[in-house]
């Protein structure tokens, strides 16, 4: 048997143990612990587990993982996101819509904030379903508004799914940072505008609320979130002007973010102590994710299927539109059963260097990507956030339902797609500006 056969049975083990539902970080150093033994001896593979995973670990580029998870757990446990929902619906009162807008807003800066879809997705369907369902809201459009807008952390900076993915392609995160900034707000307005529509065409879907808006009562509404933006656009701030690496952003962020708790009253030591412990766990399973995908990128190398895989695809078509096309497919078929940060560190050893004959910008491929694997999160049958929000809403709506309500927004993200494939400079003009 050669190394080629070795690389392809190895992906179809990867593939097959996933599926039985192993932890992919451990499948994949296993399979390419036991694809190297088979390609040329127990030492190598000795050697691959030894000296791989603390290489890639060792990147200054990965302290940036811990500091964001920080920055993003201090500011959800000392109440920094509390308010956003409200805050959002005074200001989008009289929009069609309105509640459901005020969500995707609220979701797109608790998802800034936090870095994680899954708490993102978790604490608005808490805080927002329940009111849009009082308020006569079809259950679909509530919980799918939440489903797919929980995703847009992935996007919006901080990301820590861009800083795994400057990692691997060795491309500057605070590029990749900046490129993901306008791709999340159209994202955002995207999703808005077809709520809106979609309410002025089926008036039922949302029906109008009575609102109204207090004097003053929209200036305490953002005196009370006034200090995430503020932490977000000045981390960001930071990495555009170039006085800070993304790594002194996370650890600039997740200092202020103490400050701000300690202005606000709400720092204590528990409050300290669970924010710890949350980004300790978190920065665990994304390192083990990682270094699982350092080992399976070496095996890969080793055994040259990137190199067969790249040659097949470019005998299809070699113009990047069509490569695009095929590579879309990819992630939104294996979305549906792998989760985001596994998905894109399995196929980036496969699929660079295709990119790389194919003459891609890596940083807008990037942007691209990162569209793609928010879809998985709210494809059947493994939509992660659409689970998400069964559970914190205790199966109150049905899981076909919010697949059914995430459908629509579904579509907005393959339109948001298209856009940013016909304009790169949308993608690419911030990253041009940074100093």
């Amino acid at each position: 048997m050669d190394r080629l056969e070795i690389g392809f049975i190895g992906i179809g083990a990867v593939l097959t143990l996933i599926g039985l539902r192993m932890p992919i970080g451990v499948v994949l150093a296993l399979v390419s612990f036991g694809g190297i033994w088979a390609s040329t001896n127990l030492t190598a593979a000795w050697g691959l587990v030894r000296a791989v995973p603390y290489q890639f670990i060792a990147t200054w580029s990965f302290s940036a993982v811990p500091m964001f998870l920080l920055m993003g757990y201090i500011a959800s446990h000392a109440g920094l996101t509390n308010g956003l929902f409200r805050a959002m619906r005074v200001m989008l009162a009289r929009v069609p819509g309105g509640l459901a807008c005020s969500t995707v807003g609220a979701c797109a800066l608790f998802a800034a904030a936090s870095g994680s879809s899954v708490a993102t997705s978790a604490a608005m369907a808490r805080i927002a379903v329940p009111e849009m369902i009082k308020s006569g809201y079809d259950k679909a459009l509530a919980t799918g508004c939440v489903a797919a807008s929980g995703t847009l952390g992935s996007l919006i900076p901080p990301s820590i799914l861009m800083v795994l993915y400057g990692v691997f392609t060795q491309q500057s995160v605070g590029q990749l940072f900046m490129a993901g900034f306008l791709p999340g707000v159209l994202s955002a307005a995207i999703y808005m505008g077809m709520i809106v529509a979609r309410v002025k065409f089926t008036p039922s879907l949302a029906p109008p609320t009575d609102v109204r808006i207090e004097p003053g009562e929209l200036k305490a509404a953002l005196r009370e979130i006034w200090p995430l933006p503020l932490l977000i656009f000045g981390v960001l701030g930071g990495i555009f002007l170039g006085i800070m690496t993304p790594t002194e952003a996370g650890a600039v962020g997740a200092f202020i973010a103490v400050g701000i708790a300690a202005m606000r009253r709400t720092l204590n030591l528990q409050m300290m102590r669970s924010a710890l412990k949350d980004a300790a766990a978190g920065t665990s399973v994304i390192f083990i994710i990682a270094m699982g995908a350092s080992m399976f990128t070496s095996f890969m190398g080793l055994t040259g299927v990137p190199k067969v895989v790249a040659n097949a695809m470019l005998s299809v078509g070699d113009d990047p539109l069509t490569l695009i096309l095929m590579i879309a497919i990819i992630y939104i078929v294996m979305g549906m059963f792998i989760d985001s940060i596994g998905l894109m560190l399995l196929t980036l050893p496969i699929l660079m260097p295709l990119l790389n004959a194919a003459d891609v910008n890596m940083i807008w491929f990037g942007i691209i990507v990162i569209k793609l694997l928010e879809i998985g999160l709210i494809t059947p049958p493994v939509g992660l956030n659409v689970y998400v929000i069964n559970s914190a809403l205790r199966g109150q709506v049905a899981l076909p339902t919010i697949f059914r309500g995430a459908l629509w927004f579904m579509a907005m993200d393959v339109l948001t797609i298209a856009i940013l494939v016909a304009f790169p400079a949308i993608v690419l003009w911030l990253p041009a500006q940074m100093q």
